[in-house]
């Protein structure tokens, strides 16, 4: 038995070879789930976790069990899809509070399909059961193969998920966005050429997240060919089944965003955070793979944030906003904010007259994305549906300036020297680029020193129609399309490089155990400042001492 006391993120807080826990600021960092009875409240963080299972699962290196307290739906994918395409099944188990305090004070477990049973203790299973669900007749005919067999089996997953979620119908949506085109680990290279195999096809509009390379230049870069040729092949397998090749983790900086009120199925952590809070859409946090079931069939499980009633936020957080505070501020509070509401929707006060841009928010539902379960958040004043009323029962906590120190003190255990300046985690937008190539003053990056840039596709062409790639190359900035921070690996991450820098709160929380490299946090500003010299001061900012 392993009792995890917080969820875990499996892509950035798991190795994808050994299941041992490498998320440096998680409480069982260092040791290893594999083969063993794993209980957690349930996961958090990336949707990519559903595809780091699948690949533990078909190396034998995936825990025996996962227990969950509370609802749970991407590792819960993985595993469905590990025992039903691969044969390499992974228990999945839900118990209630007093089931789960109980089974947890044991050293071990038995699980059978009636049971589990552990030192006295004995508690009885009910298998997983979708008789209630009422499906459409296109549904039904989806299921029955009429659309051959790759749409059979999104059908068939799409519907067990909708019986572990709750749902007793299906519901249209109008765009996906694949998650399940990062190169995690091989398994999602067998998936995708599998489904690929079957001749499965989008039949709605679908957009695919940044990759692991940079698909025109990884062979220039110097990526090795049993890394790259995989990670591209993926790509190739996702668009040759009609997903468009937009490479980005920030699907809501392309031209047609989703409109408030609009149903649409997203993978990608952050995005479906900014999508359900910032945009008003609504979408599930859908697990890597189901994205494409979804694509295929144009059907999710009706549940979770597509109904009003799951929209409302069920804690309170009361922020004191220091004075005179740079953008830094808002992956700060993302970061704490999911810490203080790990598995429940939050309203955020406090922040009414503080006029966050776009990006702000994308930093604050990038960095809350990574540290808590929940779908979306709301701010008061600022996000479109805050005025919504909090559910009964809720409750209220705080984040002080102290709090905000503290963080910046976690996100800043890196050394004073500085090799490395990452940006784009999510992607950079236009006006971030702009606003640090205007940082760097017309100076340049020092020499030693390595300053990254990584968009998307239609971001950079939009930086090169606006002389902002001549302006940062100049500076010796390099930028890079298609890939981002959670997916960079050697050589296009600096070999040399022992302490990076980023403005990502999200890239601050997984780089240590992504890169094995230390990391320091901070504004633009002080990323271009440590671009120019090499340096970055530990002194806490201004507006937090």
């Amino acid at each position: 038995m392993l009792v995890c006391s917080a969820g875990i993120s499996f892509w950035g807080g798991v190795d994808p070879e050994t299941g041992r826990v490498v998320d440096a600021h998680h409480p069982q960092h260092g040791v290893s789930l594999a083969g063993r009875v794993v209980l957690m409240p349930t996961s958090r963080g990336s949707c990519t976790g559903s595809a780091v299972l699948l690949g533990l699962a078909l190396q034998g290196t995936a825990p025996a069990a996962l227990v969950f307290r509370e609802t749970e739906d991407i590792l819960t994918l993985g595993a469905l899809l590990a025992g039903r395409m691969f044969d390499r099944p992974v228990a999945v188990v839900r118990l209630g509070a007093d089931g789960y305090a109980a089974l947890a004070a044991q050293p071990r477990a038995r699980i059978t399909a009636e049971r589990i049973e552990a030192g006295d203790l004995s508690l009885p299973l009910t298998p997983l059961s979708g008789g209630n669900l009422d499906l459409a007749d296109g549904d039904r005919a989806m299921l029955d193969g009429r659309d051959g067999a790759a749409v059979r089996l999104a059908m068939e997953t799409i519907c067990t998920m909708a019986a572990v979620q709750g749902a007793d119908r299906l519901t249209d949506v109008s765009r996906v966005h694949i998650d399940g085109c990062i190169y995690a680990s091989p398994a999602c290279l067998t998936f995708a050429e599998a489904m690929a195999g079957m001749g499965a096809k989008v039949r709605i509009p679908t957009t695919m997240n940044a990759i692991s390379v940079d698909y025109a230049n990884w062979r220039t870069q110097g990526v090795p060919a049993d890394f790259g040729g995989p990670a591209s092949r993926l790509a190739d397998a996702y668009v040759a089944m009609g997903a468009s090749p937009s490479f980005t983790c920030a699907p809501y900086l392309l031209d047609d965003p989703p409109q408030r009120g609009e149903d649409i199925a997203w993978a990608e952590s952050n995005a479906v955070v900014y999508a359900n809070s910032v945009l008003g859409a609504r979408t599930v946090k859908h697990p890597d793979f189901l994205d494409l079931c979804i694509a295929l069939t144009g059907r999710a499980p009706l549940s979770g944030v597509y109904l009003d009633r799951n929209r409302a936020a069920r804690r309170v957080i009361d922020v004191t906003l220091p004075q005179g505070h740079d953008e830094a501020v808002w992956p700060l509070l993302g970061w704490l904010a999911g810490q203080r509401s790990p598995d429940r929707i939050p309203l955020i006060t406090g922040l009414a007259h503080s006029a966050p841009t776009d990006d702000d928010l994308k930093a604050l539902c990038a960095a809350f994305a990574t540290t808590s379960a929940a779908p979306m958040l709301h701010v008061a004043g600022i996000t479109p549906e805050a005025d919504r009323p909090p559910a009964p029962g809720g409750d209220r906590v705080r984040i002080t300036r102290d709090d905000l120190r503290d963080a910046w003190r976690a996100l800043n255990r890196g050394g004073e020297t500085i090799d490395l300046v990452a940006l784009g985690s999510p992607h950079l937008s236009l006006a971030e680029c702009r606003a640090f190539a205007d940082a760097m003053g017309g100076g340049r990056v020092r020499d030693g020193v390595c300053a990254i840039i990584t968009l998307g596709r239609a971001t950079w062409a939009a930086a090169k129609s606006d002389g902002l790639l001549e302006r940062l190359d100049a500076a010796g900035v390099q930028v890079i399309r298609d890939l981002c921070w959670c997916s960079i690996t050697e050589p296009v991450f600096p070999p040399d490089a022992r302490v990076l820098m980023t403005n990502s709160g999200k890239y601050a929380h997984y780089g240590p155990g992504l890169s094995g490299r230390e990391v320091r946090f901070g504004s633009i500003a002080h990323c271009a400042a440590a671009a120019r010299s090499g340096h970055a001061p530990k002194a806490l900012p201004g507006w937090l001492r």
